[in-house]
């Protein structure tokens, strides 16, 4: 079974955590894309999305499906995203679509945070991806600097500049052994709009397709 295959199976699987009428967040990616393309095919349609790019937005918009503003409503049920690299403990390593801060953004406001992955994103432990941070243009070789200190190697993602118009610098090197201490430390470099790691809030859900089928992860205890 292809990689395509497993992440349509994972996407195709998330269906049953979406509400008929409710108002859903959406993220960014190729395994997200399958959600889209499987949610328009949803006998009930959803009241509408909230999503984390223009490129999902345009995606929604292309099957009806009506795409809101965040502020305009007053939460979300459920967030569909993808990750990069994803571990039994329910941390993240995301934005390598460059879409990272919107995409945190719309988790921090949804009750439930659904990840579907193939399963080659399955790790034992963060880091092997390079991590994304997300900079003030301005700030990029300060931020960089503080990075390397941090023992990271970190490479500006030339001609990409994401939705909110900042640079991409992509942190090669990191072994992550404390995954929310990293995100809070990386978050108070000044310049940094935020980084990839999906830690403070993780996933609730990580919906991993397989060749043997769909396995479901939840936190330990629920």
């Amino acid at each position: 079974m292809s990689q395509d295959q497993q992440k349509q199976r994972a996407a195709a699987a998330a269906l049953e955590y979406i509400q008929p009428g409710t108002i859903i967040g959406v993220g960014t990616g190729s395994t997200v894309n399958f959600f889209i393309d499987a949610l328009a095919g949803m006998p009930s349609r959803i009241a509408g999305a909230v999503s984390s790019s223009e490129a999902s937005s345009r995606r929604l918009a292309g099957h009806g499906i009506p795409v809101l503003d965040l502020n305009s409503v007053a939460g979300l049920e459920v967030y569909v995203d993808g990750a990069d690299e994803a571990t039994r403990g329910m941390h993240l390593i995301k934005g390598g679509g460059a879409a990272l801060t919107r995409e945190k953004i719309v988790a921090a406001a949804a009750r439930t945070f659904v990840c579907i992955v193939d399963e080659a994103k399955l790790v034992e432990r963060l880091g092997k991806f390079p991590l994304p941070v997300e900079v003030i243009p301005m700030a990029r070789a300060y931020v960089a600097r503080e990075l390397a200190r941090l023992g990271g190697q970190p490479v500006w993602r030339q001609g990409t500049v994401t939705d909110n118009g900042c640079d991409i610098l992509d942190v090669r090197g990191l072994d992550i052994v404390d995954p929310v201490g990293l995100e809070r430390a990386i978050n108070q470099i000044p310049g940094v709009v935020t980084n990839g790691l999906f830690a403070q809030r993780g996933a609730d859900v990580l919906v991993i397709g397989t060749d043997a089928g769909v396995q479901t992860l939840r936190p330990s205890g629920h």
